[in-house]
């Protein structure tokens, strides 16, 4: 058979009541092909056999078969598997494949078994220990609480945040809640300015990476992610609410709306967000108020596209959507005669509002930014012109969102400096794209699947039931398998996260380690960040200190890219430094070394700025 002539041994083992037949291949069992076979005489034949067939060969296949059958039972009963659905193929006279061959695909199919019913076993257990229906409940004070929300929804420009700021600055304990670092020292600056009793606020400002802790404070300005569940005050200001809705970073707002502990909850941002909190206030069993706004001054499109650099004006924002461009676009303005002020997410907080307080002070004729503009900075920007409407999304080119086109938008026309706000492409194209973004109606919220992202505490539950420590595989369960009853709330980590956690299981480190390193905010797309961070990680491994060192005038001699990436890695260091202080002890150093590069980008770009306005000057001499 099977292009071979081979010879089989027939026997059978008992193993605790199972009778397992067998019709098996010894290890020497394959005599010759076929030809050589029918050439060989009867003589050679029988010697060959001979040869084969001795009672040791039987014994040893008899032996082997007995300890494999053993195995494979004990195997089954430790995982409640029948074993005899196995051992079929060893009863099997059709096959020429040696024993050990057969061992060894059986032991495959038992153990692929095995893998199965654990997966299913944890599974049931990742159920069983973690169920979202039950996510509000986790925020102990807050649900204690006699809680209300007031949601005061609007365009930009129509004082939402105005009011919602006004409440907490009298309440006698408030937290404020922002997207941004940048947002969070504004508002953090503005509770410091407040006089709402005759005397300053005590105001703290908490971000990953900066704590300014004020004595006896009263008042907290924070970004989202660092919301302390624990202490309860009386106002929360919760700001850009629709961002229930981001993909990577919903969850930060969703963990706030369940967890703020304040007896009232201001829920500011975008009006279609309304049907979302109406969902959430329901879920949570919160009195809700409602307060639609409408925007103080008017926006309009302009009548034609602004189409050459010549028509450009002061007061105008010019909007891209990369650094490249942005830069570009600066060079191009600057050459012709006009100041510019560059905005960008690259930048540190301190440069955005460096350079965004250039242009309101009027020592920038324009300012020149990527939809970094869209969220916060308050500008006197007169007109909003888009040089595109197209996007890179992380994988493609799109045009950008109707949401996203009127927030960009709205930032024309500031209340009280100017009468309207204008909106303009630079070409064609774009101006009439822009003109039926802003027309279009804006699609509501999901009023369910509101992200839930993993904490330390789910995923040590996890590997509590589970004895998993795979930081892969526990991150898996939890968006894979834990209840999501009627799909309210629903598990989302994000593809960074994933792909990091790859990497970290390569090291000996603990749950909780890897989880705090995979959230690191650090660009893995920045070869030398990625370094950095690889670097740090393996570190706390070996359970090394990890200090900073001076930079020794290093700044001085790098170009713009590359001291915008020093600062991003203090600020980084700095994240770390406040959650593993004993590995990573230099936070003092990281947050005035982050300054310092700050600093040297706002220099490098003013100097840009200079350099281009003296070429148009020397022209036109």
């Amino acid at each position: 058979m099977e292009g071979r002539v081979f010879l089989q041994f027939s026997g059978e083992v008992d193993e605790g009541g199972l009778n397992v037949p067998y019709h098996l291949v010894p290890a020497q069992g394959v005599l010759a092909k076929p030809g050589k076979w029918r050439k060989m005489d009867p003589d050679a034949r029988r010697a060959l056999l001979r040869e084969r067939v001795t009672p040791r060969a039987i014994d040893e296949l008899h032996q082997s078969v007995r300890v494999f059958v053993r195995d494979i039972c004990g195997e089954c009963e430790d995982h409640n598997l029948d074993a005899a659905t196995f051992l079929g193929p060893l009863f099997e006279v059709d096959t020429s494949e040696p024993a050990s061959y057969l061992f060894e695909r059986i032991a495959q199919r038992v153990a692929h078994a095995v893998e199965r019913a654990q997966e299913e076993r944890h599974a049931e257990r990742t159920r069983a220990s973690i169920n979202l229906a039950e996510y509000p409940d986790s925020f102990e004070v807050a649900r204690r609480l006699p809680r209300k929300f007031i949601a005061l929804l609007g365009p930009t420009n129509s004082g939402k945040t105005h009011r919602a700021m006004e409440a907490l600055a009298k309440a006698k304990s408030g937290v404020y809640l922002a997207p941004l670092r940048l947002l969070a020292l504004e508002n953090f600056e503005r509770l410091q300015s407040a006089r709402p009793h005759g005397k300053p606020l005590a105001v703290s400002l908490v971000t990953g990476e900066e704590r300014r802790i004020a004595d006896d404070a009263t008042h907290v300005a924070s970004t989202v992610e660092m919301l302390d569940t624990r202490t309860p005050v009386e106002v929360a200001v919760i700001d850009e609410i629709q961002m229930l809705a981001d993909r990577d970073r919903g969850a930060a707002w969703t963990a706030a709306v369940c967890g703020a502990p304040a007896s009232v909850v201001y829920l500011v941002g975008a009006p279609e967000a309304r049907r979302a909190i109406e969902a959430l206030a329901e879920r949570l069993a919160c009195p809700l108020e409602v307060h639609v706004l409408k925007r103080m001054a008017p926006l309009s499109m302009e009548p034609a596209a602004v189409r050459k650099l010549r028509n450009l004006k002061r007061g105008d924002a010019v909007i891209c959507f990369s650094r490249r461009e942005v830069l570009m676009w600066r060079d191009m303005i600057t050459e012709m005669g006009l100041s510019v002020a560059t905005v960008y997410g690259n930048l540190a907080p301190e440069v955005r509002r460096a350079q965004a307080e250039r242009f309101r002070e009027g020592k920038a004729d324009i300012v020149v930014g990527t939809d970094a503009l869209a969220m916060g900075l308050n500008m006197p920007i007169e007109r909003i012109v888009m040089t595109t409407s197209v996007k890179y999304n992380g994988v493609e080119e799109e045009e950008i969102s109707a949401s996203l086109a009127r927030q960009i938008a709205g930032r024309a026309g500031r209340y009280g400096v100017h009468e309207e706000g204008k909106v303009a492409g630079y070409d064609d194209e774009t101006h009439e794209v822009m003109r039926a973004l802003l027309k279009e109606k804006l699609a509501p919220l999901n009023a369910t699947g509101f992200s839930v992202a993993p904490s330390v505490e789910h995923l040590h539950r996890i590997a509590a039931v589970t004895g998993e420590t795979s930081l892969v595989r526990l991150l898996r369960r939890f968006v894979h398998n834990i209840d999501v009853p009627d799909g309210f709330f629903y598990p989302r980590i994000t593809e960074e996260q994933s792909e990091r956690a790859v990497w970290l299981d390569t090291l000996p480190l603990s749950v909780a380690e890897k989880f705090m390193l995979s959230l690191v905010p650090v660009s893995t797309r920045v070869p030398s960040l990625q370094r950095a961070w690889e670097m740090w990680a393996q570190s706390l491994a070996k359970k090394k200190v990890c200090k900073l060192h001076e930079d020794s005038g290093q700044l001085a001699w790098q170009n713009l890219q590359e001291v915008e990436d020093s600062c991003r890695l203090y600020s980084a260091y700095a994240w770390l430094a406040y959650r593993a202080p004993e590995f990573f002890p230099s936070v003092a150093l990281a947050q005035e070394l982050a300054r310092s590069a700050s600093e040297r980008v706002d220099s490098i770009l003013q100097s840009q700025n200079a350099a281009a306005r003296k070429r148009h000057d020397k022209k036109f001499r």
